[in-house]
């Protein structure tokens, strides 16, 4: 694969991921299985990998995830609820001890832990007593579930002693042990009810179960594994812990500091084979940097900290039989052929579907119908297909053939050159796609209209109350009401949310119209480049592709959408429902700060990460995250990691405290 073609394939698999993104956490309401999810992620990390320069830090695989649920109340993180990157085998430990001695020069420790099973979950603490339980949600906020978690024995209300900071977060895992949940599914069986599928899946849907009293009754234990606050007892993360202990907390038993990373494979390792003997279900170790001062050196990616890596242990196999292959139509177009499969279990789930991708695929595997496969979960999560059992054939099962017309409407599908997905080029006319459009519109990365989702959308166009994107704005309370199960609080809702939805910047818009390779991060470009509507739509070819993350195909793409009158029109009504078809330029509050580039580490008294960039930005400067001899300064807060103090100094940068900067925006 070429770079070009590495591109546009790239860019289609996290338009693609977006959309099943925004169904299973936002909607709740997923299309495809943790199967069919992680073929397509696979991909996308392959070909990052592979093709660097065309990585971004809004790709799906940058994600922390989102398990937002509207029943709940959200509260922001005052710390970044962040993923922690993976490994499969020895020589990613190695190769990620490599990269923290490049940073960190002085001596290091590394802590490893147990990767519990379960739902991760954050605890604020003031003055020792519970604040609030907060999920991951999207890194950013979570759902409040702090009525839940007071339900949770293991989880102390109020603290004991009173050494402890007096406001802090504490982070941990909520699971159910093996023996608990044996005895809850008994008790289900005997009542006549259905079992509960595995731990994990159960301790994360209790959480968002909305009768405290029922959550009372399961079984839910929780371990805590990391502090966080401006004041910490120690610069040590082992040390911290059992500080944690003291207080009340249910600190991990399994907890080790090791000097070297041969301790630390060792570790991993021994747990391999000894975790069969837990009393609860983990997945992989945890390996941390112990040094706060030095985690803060390390610092953070978009996704996750650079001081801690997970360790995931070998993926369990099973084979099942190949029934039939179905195919689904997407929003373009681009058809999937979906293999339904004999429901087999593996790690703790039911396997009942696989995404086949496209036509190639089918013809590089030589999958048939009634064909026995062996399908994995990567890191025990992940299924996919690995390999088929071509000894269990049997002798009259046929080639499977793609299909030639759209499944839903019956046209001709058409293959583009180079491209790897056959479409159905009836976008006008084919249900799935006007339907698709519309979901993506209303997603939460386009104009996030929370308050539609996909029955919504099927009972608006099943009345012929919308047709298109633009129809929405033109809907009335009145026009609501009468659909099935509406009642006038959702109809105000929705009315409330288009509405709302009117303030969504120009990328925003743009993104949403679901132009045929028109990513985020592309939608985000054109917008910056040509400000407005209409200078994209008069742009020529060569003003196009000159643009960043722009090539021919996406050229070609956009030329087709503004030639259609359809879409003209379209844009229309969107001018007539004044959205934003124009770049709005943020708000300076000064230009004090202006041409500055700032680098902020450590900790400050009056700032969090996010609060002190946005502060550099609204009086002009720029905030970065590495220094090079282009830093203008460099914002020294408490327990700065001492190389980053160093390289600052050696480049003749200038130091300055947080006095010092206030006093620079007063």
């Amino acid at each position: 694969m070429n770079l070009s073609e590495a591109k546009n394939k790239i860019l289609e698999l996290r338009e693609l991921l977006d959309k099943h993104n925004f169904k299973y956490y936002v909607l709740s309401k997923p299309e495809i299985n943790d199967f069919e999810y992680d073929t397509l992620m696979t991909e996308l990390v392959y070909l990052e990998a592979q093709f660097p320069g065309l990585q971004d830090k809004n790709s799906p695989t940058q994600r922390v995830g989102n398990d937002i649920n509207q029943e709940f109340s959200q509260i922001i993180h005052k710390f970044p609820m962040l993923s922690l990157g993976n490994t499969y085998n020895e020589q990613d430990i190695r190769d990620f001890d490599t990269r923290i001695q490049k940073t960190i020069e002085i001596p290091y420790q590394y802590v490893c832990e147990l990767k519990y099973d379960g739902a991760s979950i954050s605890l604020s603490y003031k003055n020792g007593k519970l604040m609030h339980a907060v999920t991951r949600g999207d890194g950013e906020k979570g759902d409040d579930v702090t009525q839940n978690v007071k339900t949770i024995k293991s989880i102390p209300l109020n603290l004991q002693g009173s050494n402890f900071p007096e406001s802090f977060e504490i982070r941990g895992e909520i699971f159910i042990p093996h023996k608990g949940f044996d005895e809850m599914n008994k008790l289900r069986n005997e009542a006549g009810e259905e079992e509960f599928k595995n731990p994990r899946n159960t301790a994360s849907g209790s959480l968002k179960t909305q009768n405290s009293s029922e959550v009372a009754k399961r079984p839910l234990d929780c371990y805590l594994y990391y502090l966080l606050s401006d004041n910490l007892p120690s610069n040590s993360h082992y040390y911290n812990l059992q500080e944690c202990k003291k207080w009340g907390f249910k600190i991990p038993e399994h907890i080790e500091k090791y000097k070297t990373i041969d301790q630390v494979v060792e570790f991993v390792n021994y747990w391999e084979t000894e975790r069969y003997k837990l009393p609860y279900d983990i997945d992989g170790i945890v390996i941390k940097v112990d040094s706060v001062s030095q985690q803060d050196e390390l610092g953070f990616t978009a996704k996750s900290p650079r001081w801690a890596i997970s360790y995931k242990f070998k993926a369990e196999q099973a084979l099942t039989k190949l029934l039939t292959v179905e195919y689904q139509v997407g929003r373009t177009g681009a058809i999937t052929p979906v293999a339904n499969l004999e429901p087999v279990q593996l790690a703790g789930t039911t396997v009942k579907r696989a995404s086949l991708h496209n036509a190639d695929q089918i013809e590089l595997l030589d999958i048939r119908e009634g064909d026995y496969v062996y399908i994995e979960k990567g890191g025990e999560i992940i299924p996919k297909i690995v390999a088929l059992d071509t000894e269990k054939r049997d002798s009259t099962i046929t080639k499977l053939n793609f299909i030639e017309n759209c499944p839903e409407c019956n046209t001709k599908l058409v293959r583009v050159e180079g491209e790897a997905k056959h479409y159905c080029p009836n976008e006008k006319n084919c249900f799935p796609q006007i339907k698709g459009k519309i979901e993506h519109f209303v997603s939460r990365k386009a104009m996030n209209i929370d308050s539609i989702g996909e029955e919504t959308i099927d009972l608006l166009l099943s009345n012929n109350l919308i047709t298109n994107i633009a129809d929405l704005y033109a809907l009335t309370k009145e026009d609501i009401l009468p659909l099935d199960r509406m009642a006038e609080k959702s109809a105000n809702n929705i009315i409330s949310s288009i509405a709302k939805s009117k303030e969504q910047p120009f990328e925003r818009i743009l993104f949403g119209l679901g132009i045929r390779h028109i990513g985020g991060t592309v939608a985000k470009n054109l917008a910056k480049t040509f400000k407005t509507i209409e200078a994209l739509k008069k742009a020529s070819f060569d003003e196009l592709i000159e643009t960043d993350e722009i090539g021919k195909k996406i050229a070609n793409s956009l030329f087709d959408y503004f030639s259609d009158n359809d879409n003209i029109g379209i844009l229309e009504q969107f001018k007539k429902y004044n959205l934003k078809l124009e770049v709005v330029e943020k708000e300076i509050k000064s230009n004090k700060l202006n041409g500055l580039l700032i680098i902020a580490s450590g900790k400050l008294s009056n700032f969090s990460r996010e609060e002190i960039k946005q502060v550099i930005e609204e009086n002009g400067g720029k905030a970065v995250s590495a220094i090079s001899s282009k830093t203008s300064f460099l914002l020294a807060g408490e327990n700065i990691g001492p190389n980053k103090l160093k390289k600052a100094i050696d480049l003749g940068i200038s130091v300055i405290s947080e006095d010092d900067f206030l006093r620079m925006i007063e």
